[in-house]
């Protein structure tokens, strides 16, 4: 029997011990499941309390079983929920009874979700919803996902791929009655009119965008600079707790230490990177090469100095600087710590702060928070949370643009660029060839969802 014909079964509630935890299966014994368990069949989506047995008539535990019989059901199949205790020796003890009935198996990570979709329950993009919504660590990141999964980008592609193809009929059927004269012409104008306002709709969404689809990740901010100039200390005010050993002699934090922060429902890692300098120490070397590194990748560089210290722009080098001194990364802020020891005048900078006793690092935290918006741009309604989906956007669009290059010059041209358009919209939403990445998005979901 091919796997996907198998029926699967799952914990689909949190780790045991719990007050409730519930199990389901999804296939065709599911029913047969449940009637061996509960005694019999519930009356479809009504919750009903059973006395479950396992297949040798011992009592497991006093249930309630929930019954959704394809195709309506979360998976399109036939679908069985047992609410029990969630003690670990109840859970051992359904699961067992449940594996033992024929062509039942645990199910795999996402393997319910990848049903549901393969079943027509909901596309790629609603899909991918779920995994991140899964996966939220913020309320940012929560709202997102949540417009994902219910068709934000989805309904708007089916939508253009709809008004693709129906652009695309009329410029085929213009080749079709390229002999009556008017008629291809005639035909054309309104499908111009089409693909011109679908380009003109998708550039937008494009251009909006900004780095929306980095909200999953979140924004990477590496804290750099000389030794001993207060940098864990500073990582330590913003993570409000002691992620990283702070000690008066230089060369302590040898390693990269990150930490993940919600910044007013902003994701943003933080990272705090060993002292730059030169050094003969070899694991010291490789500290500073690591440090280099994650500055280099980082978003935004916040370069630690302490108050009255001279800002060197070489030690600021990155290897993504250019030859000319020009920082093609991200930008970098001069943040002077250690503002409260001195005594003379401190150069202006972006940031005076004092690590050790917090001040000014409510002003470095609300422009931190201010940076993230302005990176994310307006994430509120953002179409596009992930590059697979913008990659193929683009594609969408150059494909359109083409088209409108080619109509004049020749309809089968500007006909094949159509079906190339309708073809990366089919892939967005999960429709056509997409092999390749469902094992990549469905693995990693969690094992019962």
């Amino acid at each position: 029997m091919h796997p996907r014909d198998q029926t699967i079964f799952a914990l689909s509630s949190g780790r045991a011990p719990s007050a409730i935890a519930v199990v389901r299966i999804s296939g065709p014994q599911a029913g047969l499941a449940l009637t061996t368990l509960a005694g019999k069949l519930p009356a479809s989506r009504q919750a009903s309390r059973r006395l479950l047995r396992d297949g040798a008539g011992q009592p497991i535990d006093d249930a309630v079983v929930l019954w959704f019989p394809g195709p309506a059901s979360a998976t399109g199949e036939d679908v069985a929920e047992f609410h029990v205790h969630g003690g670990r020796a109840v859970l051992a003890a359904l699961l067992a009874a449940i594996s033992v009935i024929p062509n039942t198996r645990a199910a795999e990570p996402g393997e319910f979700t990848r049903r549901a979709f393969e079943n027509g329950k909901l596309d790629l993009t609603e899909a991918e919803g779920l995994d991140d919504l899964i996966h939220a660590d913020t309320d940012r990141q929560r709202r997102q996902a949540l417009r994902q999964l219910q068709g934000l980008l989805g309904d708007r592609a089916r939508d253009w791929r709809e008004r693709i193809i129906e652009a695309s009929a009329l410029i085929e059927a213009g080749i079709d009655f390229s002999d009556e004269g008017d008629v291809p012409a005639e035909l054309r104008a309104p499908a111009v009119q089409a693909i011109k306002a679908l380009y003109d709709e998708i550039a937008e969404v494009l251009a909006a965008q900004g780095h929306s689809e980095r909200l999953r990740e979140g924004v990477v901010v590496a804290i750099a600079g000389e030794p001993n100039v207060g940098k864990s200390t500073l990582m330590n005010q913003l993570a409000r707790r002691e992620v990283a050993i702070v000690s008066p002699y230089a060369g302590t934090t040898r390693d990269v230490i990150e930490v993940q922060l919600d910044l007013d429902g902003y994701p943003v890692t933080v990272i705090d990177t060993a002292g730059i300098r030169e050094t003969d120490d070899p694991v010291e070397q490789e500290g500073v090469r690591r440090a280099r590194a994650r500055a280099e990748d980082a978003d935004l560089v916040l370069w630690l100095v302490e108050g009255e210290q001279a800002v060197d722009p070489s030690a600021m080098r990155s290897p993504r600087t250019s030859d000319e001194g020009d920082p093609s990364g991200g930008p970098v802020w001069i943040v002077r710590n250690k503002i409260d020891l001195s005594e003379g005048v401190v150069p202006r900078a972006e940031f005076g702060i004092s690590a050790s006793r917090g001040d000014g690092v409510p002003d470095l935290v609300d422009a931190l928070v201010k940076f993230a918006s302005e990176f994310f741009g307006a994430t509120e309604g953002a179409l596009v949370t992930r590059a697979r989906q913008r990659d193929l956007l683009v594609r969408t669009s150059e494909s359109l643009r083409r088209s409108l290059d080619l109509v004049e010059d020749g309809e089968e041209l500007a006909a094949e660029e159509l079906r190339a358009a309708a073809y990366a919209l089919g892939r967005l939403l999960g429709r056509v060839d997409v092999e390749d990445v469902l094992g990549a998005i469905f693995r990693k979901f969690c094992i019962g969802k």
